[in-house]
């Protein structure tokens, strides 16, 4: 798993490539609490080379969202592939999660709330 990371005006967009599974879950939990201790009030977590996610990694996001929301702060994602879309659907992950088709509409999106 790679993770890129990019300022925007409106938010952090956080880049995954590879996949989240039970070896880079760690990892990734790392990448998801340095988040959470940041400063930052909107992150957009973009999917778009991610080609699996397991159950582990569907909890990091999930962990990301309760304590992103929690202190009343922006988590979206955004860019999911055909696979990981289904597995989002089959989870129900995709009524609990905001989703944007990519990082634009998400940014957009985002600046038009502030």
């Amino acid at each position: 798993m790679e993770v890129r990371k990019k300022k925007e005006e409106a938010a952090l967009v956080v880049e995954i490539a590879g996949r989240l599974d039970t070896t880079s879950y760690t990892v990734f939990e790392k990448e998801i609490e340095e988040l959470v201790a940041s400063d930052e009030k909107n992150i957009i977590i973009d999917l778009k080379e991610v080609d699996y996610v397991s159950s582990s990694g569907l909890r990091g996001l999930l962990i990301g969202l309760k304590k992103f929301k929690g202190a009343g702060r922006g988590f979206v994602l955004c860019g999911l592939t055909e696979n990981v879309k289904e597995v989002f659907d089959i989870a129900g992950f995709s009524a609990i999660f905001t989703i944007y088709k990519d990082s634009r509409e998400a940014l957009e999106k985002l600046n038009d709330k502030e």
